[in-house]
């Protein structure tokens, strides 16, 4: 696997564990829900701004999001 696609799986992983649908953390997010797919499935690069987003949505430390 590659960098994008272990980053998406780490955000669908954190992102259920909290109970959340890719639809409220793309509002929450102020993100499109297909973008978010996106990441999830590592199609997406997601840029530092919207890694931020998704740390602060998540209630998760940036790093926390690339440990595996």
């Amino acid at each position: 696997m590659d960098v994008k696609e272990n980053f998406g799986l780490r955000i669908k992983e954190i992102r259920k564990l909290r109970g959340m649908s890719q639809e409220k953390l793309a509002v929450l997010s102020g993100l499109d829900r297909s973008y978010i797919s996106g990441i999830e499935q590592g199609k997406r690069n997601a840029s530092l701004e919207v890694i931020a987003k998704l740390a602060k949505v998540l209630e998760i430390n940036i790093k926390e999001l690339f440990e595996e």
